[in-house]
């Protein structure tokens, strides 16, 4: 799986160099073995925020990408989307993706994350609870509220690939845990506890299943089987 989450990667215009930072001598390896580059990393780290801070203290890389090494299906058009407002303004610290959600079940999914924007596309708030609530003038039903913020296009669902300058991940690493990060279980907040703007690029298109039960393994198998079938 690490192989086709690295080839995704490698398929990016955007990207000089890839590392694969793990704890695991074993992942390492395998990395080796299909020609890429690993770094041994603590394995004491709480948070792959922390790994990745530790990877990049060796690194002189001016911004660097964060992926997630469970999205096989990863689409390597939104690495370079992540990293497009970096590039474009200095003064940004992080960046990440949105994409719409276009079903009520995933909007009140709490294992989807949710995101709301300002007026220039910097985070307010992520949520894995339906935001925003649509309202008709009576008491909220949450389904029919999540409904409304999709029928409105108002529902993005944020998707866990980021983009540091150096030096706020750095800072982002040392920060303590917020409140609402805790409270949530979604490390970014932290970032917007802190003071540390996000912007937010909105995508189109859907992302990748994510592995993280051997049930979504399979299921990965048999989607990136009808890929390569189709290919051919």
């Amino acid at each position: 799986m690490i192989q086709w989450v690295h080839d995704c990667v490698r398929r990016a215009r955007c990207v000089d160099r890839i590392l694969v930072a793990t704890e695991d001598e074993r992942i390492a390896d395998a990395v080796a073995r299909f020609g890429g580059e690993a770094v041994l990393t603590s394995a004491a780290h709480a948070t792959g925020t922390d790994r990745l801070a530790e990877a990049a203290r060796r690194l002189d890389a001016e911004i660097i990408v964060n992926v997630q090494g469970d999205e096989p299906m990863l689409d390597p058009a939104l690495v370079d989307a992540v990293v497009e407002p970096l590039l474009e303004d200095a003064s940004l610290p992080m960046s990440t993706i949105s994409l719409p959600l276009r079903q009520a079940e995933e909007m009140l999914s709490a294992s989807v994350a949710k995101v709301v924007v300002d007026a220039r596309g910097r985070a307010l708030y992520f949520s894995r609870s339906p935001i925003p609530v649509v309202r008709d003038g009576g008491p909220p039903d949450l389904r029919d509220a999540a409904l409304r913020a999709v029928s409105a296009g108002l529902a993005r669902k944020h998707v866990g690939l980021y983009a540091y300058r150096r030096e706020a991940l750095l800072r982002l690493a040392a920060l303590p845990k917020a409140p609402l990060e805790t409270a949530e279980g979604l490390e970014q907040l932290r970032a917007l506890h802190h003071g540390l703007a996000i912007q937010v690029v909105p995508c189109e298109g859907e992302s990748g299943r994510a592995v993280d039960t051997p049930e979504d393994l399979e299921a990965v198998r048999d989607l990136l089987k009808v890929q390569a079938d189709a290919v051919r």
